[in-house]
């Protein structure tokens, strides 16, 4: 089979596919046949050896999300899942087959297309779980930074679902805003004007009861600064690095709270698995929706990363092995 990895950090051509036995899973694995695999912008600093967190040691294969077939199950595994639908966040996921574990799997309801697929098991968990983190009440308002991204234009749509009142996106082009709208956003602010805070205190003068950010970097303390008093802000990302120091000012009757699907499958695996069926469910009912920016073959990898670090997707970006 083709597997995708790269044995030095650095730009997108440093992604190699290779010709590799498949892996045989263990204990409490499964192994899948992928049908599709979502590239998730997180894996393009991983790739890059972008430090800290963001750093794994070589040779690396990128992480993903995984729809496909069940084609093997390790020990502990119910056989009957062969021939099973479903989709899984692999570690190592650009390749033709990859394991899995077998306890995080997500069914795919029919009807489901495979691009929406793609975020039932992790962009979706995600951005559902933030909210829930966050303690959005009815009617509160939520803001959405990189609204247009794979996990935020979930987080939009999922905030209208759950009660949010008001929700303010902010994104960095024309068509991301209007994107944005089209999901249900009830304002989009560019956030690349410098006087994007003020436009969006403009349009909610009374401040934000709860944020979803995966910016982080500079762009943090601004956000901070537009909560409302006991209003909380949901970090879940870095895609503009680590942040910088906040003023100790600005904490006073406001939560800054970080969010890893990770650790919430560890500390609340029953809320999460609940979670990862709330959002399945309103994929099927046709309450949530993606948009597949590109379909591109695996040999193709590094011009995902290309599109992922330039920005410019709406929603998904797919491979197609």
């Amino acid at each position: 089979m083709r597997r995708v990895r790269y044995f030095e950090y650095g730009e997108p051509d440093v992604l190699t596919l290779e010709e590799v036995p498949a892996p045989e899973p263990g204990p409490g694995q499964v192994r899948l046949r992928a049908e599709v695999i979502g590239a998730n912008f997180v894996d393009t600093m991983f790739r890059r050896g972008a430090g800290g967190i963001f750093r794994r040691p070589l040779p690396a294969t990128p992480t993903g999300d995984v729809v496909g077939t069940v084609v093997a199950t390790g020990d502990g595994v119910d056989p009957g899942l062969v021939g099973t639908r479903v989709t899984s966040l692999s570690e190592e996921a650009f390749a033709d087959e990859s394991l899995v574990d077998a306890a995080w799997l997500a069914p795919v309801p029919d009807g489901v297309d495979d691009g929406m697929a793609s975020m039932l098991p992790m962009g979706g968990p995600v951005a559902l779980g933030a909210l829930r983190i966050g303690r959005l009440a009815a009617g509160e308002t939520v803001l959405v930074n990189a609204a247009a991204g794979g996990i935020g234009h979930l987080a939009v749509q999922l905030a209208k679902l759950h009660g949010a009142g008001t929700v303010v996106a902010t994104a960095s082009s024309p068509s991301k805003l209007d994107f944005a709208r089209s999901l249900g956003a009830d304002v989009a602010v560019d956030y690349t004007d410098p006087d994007w805070p003020e436009r969006v205190r403009a349009a909610v003068p009374h401040g934000v009861d709860v944020v979803l950010d995966s910016v982080a970097g500079p762009m943090l303390e601004h956000t901070v600064d537009l909560l409302a008093p006991l209003g909380r802000l949901v970090v879940y990302g870095a895609a503009g690095g680590e942040p910088e120091r906040i003023p100790t000012a600005l904490y006073a009757l406001r939560s800054i709270i970080g969010f890893s699907l990770a650790a919430h499958r560890a500390a609340l695996p029953e809320q999460a698995r609940a979670d990862m069926t709330d959002v399945a469910e309103h994929a099927a009912a046709g309450r949530l929706r993606t948009v597949v920016h590109a379909r591109l073959p695996l040999p193709e990898a590094a011009k995902a990363h290309r599109i992922l670090e330039g920005r410019e997707q709406l929603g998904r970006v797919l491979l197609v092995p």
